[in-house]
């Protein structure tokens, strides 16, 4: 399996209230890459958030040795030769650890970039977009008069495909449409927080529209996760959080959720009908799979709860679903990644990079043109 960690704020023990909420700038994002890298993470997801990702991943590509960057892309923000640019260059200076997330949003996210397009046609949109791309990553020369991206003899300068590998592209989405955009374009197919029996069924589904394309797809999930060393410490850590769940952090974030035209965030938001139970465990959706998340975050709101042993046997029943890809993160970020990386991680068959000889860091880089200098 492959397992990622996430990379983006608002980070803290219960970053939806003030109190609970850590500062997150250049230092804090540097301590994550180098425990991500550090602890033998498949790679960080990049996600959509107030710093953009590509500036992010950029700055802290220089103090990582294996770890891959799944930077989130929106269709449609900035033009498909641009991105094609951007992504070949990455690679190149990465040794090609690049993946790219494409996001197709929601209206009112797009409609802040200004796309003011409707569901279907967002997904119309993409793909044309990834077309293109698909054409500049085989280094062809692009003409046609497209509706939405009319383009005269784009071609990339660096060697793609030849020395530089095209990133591989990971898309989520539930609608009919985006499956079709995935069947078509992608080769990772992102779930989120669903139960097993969930996206086994999702899984059959885009399996079934990929076919009728000719290709293969990988699965992966988003997924939070609370582990600690016995089961019912990993609830009383749950419990810790649901306590700092008021009324009004859920009333702001049900609010924030409502207004929106995807289907995923539909599909979260009805695991828990933005209602608070008495007892967390009424919120159990499936066998150590708390949907309680979702009342104070948007996007994936459910969390594997247990011991060491019980994470492991959620993830193999993922796993027999057909999901072989894990995007997981913990509240605060950096203290629950060492506490996944050390009482999970190893047991798990992760597929990840090998470390590279040597890491230059910009000091590192900085120090050898001193020592250059001082030679007579």
């Amino acid at each position: 399996m492959q397992v990622f960690w996430y990379m983006c704020a608002p980070d803290g023990a219960y970053p939806w209230k003030p109190e609970g909420s850590r500062k997150v700038d250049y230092g804090y994002y540097r301590q994550l890459a180098l425990a991500y890298d550090h602890l033998g993470y498949t790679g960080a997801l990049f996600a959509t958030g107030a710093h953009d990702v590509w500036v992010l991943a950029g700055a802290l590509l220089p103090y990582t040795e294996r770890m891959k960057f799944l930077c989130a892309i929106h269709p449609g923000v900035i033009a498909p030769t641009l991105l094609a640019k951007m992504a070949a260059s990455f690679q190149e200076f990465s040794g090609g650890r690049l993946m790219l997330n494409v996001v197709s949003g929601d209206a009112k996210m797009m409609g802040a970039y200004g796309l003011t397009m409707s569901h279907d046609e967002r997904y119309q949109m993409a793909d044309e977009y990834l077309t293109i791309w698909h054409r500049l990553m085989k280094g062809e020369s692009v003409t046609q008069d497209g509706k939405y991206f009319p383009t005269v003899g784009a071609r990339l300068a660096l060697p793609i495909g030849e020395t530089i590998a095209p990133p591989p592209l990971w898309f989520g989405g539930s609608s009919p449409q985006a499956v079709e955009v995935a069947a078509k374009h992608v080769d990772t197919y992102l779930s989120w927080g669903e139960t097993p029996e969930q996206i086994g069924e999702k899984i059959a589904t885009v399996k079934a529209a990929a076919a009728r394309h000719g290709r293969t797809l990988k699965y992966g999930i988003r997924l939070y996760v609370i582990v600690r060393r016995t089961d019912e410490e990993a609830w009383a850590a749950a419990q810790q959080m649901y306590d700092e769940m008021d009324a009004a952090s859920i009333a702001a974030n049900q609010k924030f959720v409502s207004n929106t035209d995807s289907v995923g965030q539909a599909r979260m938001s009805a695991m828990h009908g933005g209602v608070k139970p008495e007892d967390l465990r009424d919120l159990e959706v499936a066998p150590n799979l708390w949907a309680g998340i979702g009342l104070v975050r948007p996007g994936p709101g459910s969390a594997i709860v247990g011991s060491p042993d019980t994470v492991r046997r959620t993830l193999e029943a993922y796993q027999r679903a057909g999901v072989e890809i894990f995007i997981l993160s913990g509240m605060p970020l950096l203290e629950e990644a060492y506490r996944f990386g050390e009482l999970v991680l190893p047991h798990l068959p992760v597929e990840r990079e090998e470390r590279q000889a040597k890491n230059y860091t910009w000091s590192t880089l900085f120090d050898r043109d001193l020592d250059a200098k001082a030679v007579p």
